[in-house]
């Protein structure tokens, strides 16, 4: 993953840091790595969404176990100097600056002993389309819905996840929705 890294322009990287913590502050959702890596990519830099989201991870998984031990900024830069002596100048910079400035703020959560272990729902986009016809039948016209969710993996990373539904399934689903806000009306 180093070497992927040293791919990352530090203000890429910086953005990256700094979207991770507020992840594990709970302040968004999750870390949108297919923006960035767009975004890394227009810059021309050659790196796929599979290896960002890979650094991301580490470096999630970097602060949550830094912030479970409370260590300082020194104690950090110290373990990654001994535990990865292969980390990009820059790369130790920029989580320095990050942990020093943000790090606490992960420390002082209760829940960053606890972290979530499920996704987050981060948005839903839905539509409705008829199918007119096919290679085997001419007139066919069946309405179906089609949902896509916007998850945050417990890692911070976001995706989505598509999926159609006929009619019958979709008023299913809508009854459970119902069932649910009802039941949260008791809360």
């Amino acid at each position: 993953a180093a070497d992927k890294i040293n791919l990352i322009p530090q203000d890429f990287f910086a953005e990256l840091c700094e979207q991770i913590i507020q992840h594990l502050n709970h302040k968004i959702p999750g870390v949108n790595t297919a923006e960035l890596c767009q975004r890394i990519q227009t810059s021309g830099i050659d790196i796929n969404i599979g290896d960002l989201a890979k650094i991301a991870n580490i470096v999630s998984f970097l602060f949550s176990t830094a912030a479970r031990n409370n260590l300082s900024t020194e104690e950090l830069v110290t373990a990654l100097g001994s535990a990865v002596n292969t980390l990009p100048k820059h790369a130790v910079q920029v989580i320095r600056h990050v942990w020093n400035e943000q790090g606490k703020s992960i420390s002082a959560s209760e829940d960053a002993r606890n972290m979530a272990t499920v996704g987050q729902f981060v948005d839903m986009k839905w539509k409705l389309g008829v199918a007119m016809s096919s290679d085997t039948c001419r007139s066919l016209k069946y309405p179906y819905v089609t949902v896509t969710l916007t998850v945050a993996d417990p890692s911070g990373q976001i995706t989505d996840k598509s999926f159609e539904m006929t009619i019958p399934q979709f008023k299913n689903f809508f009854r459970q929705f119902k069932e649910m806000a009802a039941v949260l009306e008791t809360v």
